[in-house]
């Protein structure tokens, strides 16, 4: 109908300009109100905004942060060139008092083991201790001098209990020895000879000689190509390991180890064997010793050296490598890159760092370090009547443990009831240790040990084949507090597979370089009764 079409186009047309003028008062407004923050951000960019005030912090030598160590002269670090006092923070840190090993010190090396810490909000919790920046001349280090010969040394773990600087030995703390069955590279123990040598891998040559092929030399490249690789466990100890506790009773020349010249980790490379046999041996040929000569040498030249037997190195149950990896990743400079050998079950000494040379051979190494060096004698043996020619050189290691916690001098409370102990125990010789006991009260009563040979949380290896045990085995127990004692005389003793057990005082083993040490450990711990 034209009255109701003509009324419909009329109420349409009447919509679309109501729609439209709200889309236009809709942009307008939209328009307005952009507009609007605009002029204000314009206006707010001209206007003078009031400056924050930063504070200002005082500047502080290393050597003034230094000398807050303990929490009675309060705990300073440093972290990115800010200085921190977190006194109050050390009781309630998560991972215990362990946080003082970097006391007086920076953070970044603990932290760099923990990835924990790299978090926004932990970095929150310290920048509330900060009190100071580090002066720029610390910050800086300096340069070493070019003349020296250890200034191409590795920087190392600032926790590592040193030795002697030059050459660079040190130990892990104890108390954290035990806290991982594979020890982390940087806490892994080093002993170092000589300085360390600077090896190019690419132009590295390993030498062998001696075999029926003749001299022959293989690159980095070929020993990881042309061999087989193999994995091994293994546990290395120097021969000095506990040489503090053989110097109580009478002084001894060396380093002064405590008990932490020992560390566990899982080594990778071409088995000696797999090599020796490229190069010629088979049954039969001619020669009783392999000597290994490192690429490190002191100013005259001189390379260190040592050797094992023949059997050692061509056993197929011997398992000993050319390493080139630990723990998963490339050697460490401290620890033989590019390549070391690695002779499970034998002392320290043996397993030879920057390995240059291999050479079959009807002797042993002329080394000062097999011929003069890491040999035991009697307790009635002095330097003007030793004869080193007398006693052979060190091979496998005797049966061994220690406590790493609780720590001398320490304080249980009564309260507890009960201690928590914990070391370590490994034998040489691919022995395995079946038994570790501990006691409360000097010996009298005793407490058989958890043993454990693998992480926590992880489920337990497999027992090795017999006379393969080459990795140490953890320990812990618990165990109440004698009623009435004030103080707690807390001893341990590892037996191995071989019934090897460890002599109960350090006196009959005695030597004049402090070798072999592996008496029952002691550890006095003080009861508290507050």
């Amino acid at each position: 109908m034209p009255g109701q079409s003509g009324g419909q186009c009329h109420t349409h047309a009447s919509a679309w300009r109501h729609m439209l003028a709200g889309l236009f008062l809709g942009a307008g407004a939209m328009l307005s109100y952009g507009l609007y923050h605009r002029q204000q951000a314009e206006q707010a960019a001209t206007t003078v905004q009031p400056v924050r005030e930063v504070p200002t912090f005082p500047v502080y030598s290393q050597e003034e942060v230094a000398k807050h160590r303990t929490l009675a002269d309060g705990v300073w670090v440093t972290y990115k060139g800010g200085v921190y006092d977190i006194t109050d923070f050390v009781a309630v840190h998560p991972g215990g008092d362990k946080i003082l090993l970097a006391a007086g010190g920076a953070l970044e090396p603990f932290w760099a083991l923990y990835a924990v810490h790299n978090q926004e909000h932990v970095l929150e919790i310290l920048s509330g201790y900060k009190v100071g920046e580090l002066s720029p001349e610390d910050s800086a280090q300096q340069a070493a001098s070019s003349t020296d010969p250890y200034s191409s040394d590795p920087p190392r773990h600032p926790a590592l209990r040193v030795n002697s600087q030059k050459p660079f030995n040190a130990e892990p703390p104890s108390e954290i020895l035990s806290d991982n069955y594979i020890t982390p590279n940087a806490f892994f123990f080093k002993r170092n000879h000589l300085p360390v040598p600077k090896v190019d891998p690419d132009t590295y040559r390993l030498e062998i000689q001696g075999l029926p092929k003749g001299p022959m030399s293989l690159s980095l490249a070929e020993l990881k190509s042309k061999f087989p690789k193999h994995t091994v466990t293994a546990t290395l100890q120097c021969a000095g390991n506990r040489r503090s506790e053989i110097n109580q009773v009478k002084p001894v020349k060396g380093l002064n180890w405590g008990i932490a010249a020992i560390s566990n980790a899982t080594w990778a490379g071409a088995r000696l064997r797999d090599v020796l046999i490229h190069a010629g041996y088979e049954p039969g040929v001619k020669g009783k010793h392999v000597q290994f000569e490192g690429l490190d040498r002191d100013v005259t030249g001189t390379t260190y050296g040592a050797s094992i037997p023949v059997g050692k190195a061509v056993s197929e149950e011997g398992d000993v490598l050319l390493a080139y990896e630990m723990n998963g990743e490339e050697l460490p400079a401290d620890h033989g890159f590019p390549v070391r050998v690695v002779v499970p079950g034998t002392v320290g000494a043996r397993n030879v760092k920057w390995l240059g040379k291999i050479a079959l051979s009807e002797e042993e190494s002329s080394s000062h370090w097999q011929q003069n060096d890491y040999k035991g004698f009697s307790p009635s043996t002095d330097w003007d009547t030793v004869d080193f020619k007398s006693a052979p050189a060190i091979q496998e290691l005797p049966v061994q443990s220690a406590i790493t916690q609780p720590a001398e001098g320490s304080v249980v409370e009564r309260s507890q009831e009960e201690v928590t102990i914990k070391g370590y125990a490994w034998s040489g010789g691919g022995r395995e240790v079946v038994r570790v006991d501990v006691s409360l009260d000097g010996g009298r009563t005793w407490h058989v040990a958890e043993l454990r040979s693998g992480e926590k949380g992880q489920e337990a290896a497999a027992s090795p084949p017999p006379g393969r045990a080459w990795a140490w085995k953890l320990w812990e127990v618990t165990a109440p507090l004698p009623p009435a004692a004030q103080e707690l005389e807390i001893v341990c003793k590892a037996v191995d597979s071989s019934y090897n057990v460890q002599p109960d005082t350090v006196a009959p083993i005695w030597n004049l370089r402090g070798v072999l040490s592996n008496a029952w450990h002691r550890v006095r711990v003080k009861v508290s009764e507050d």
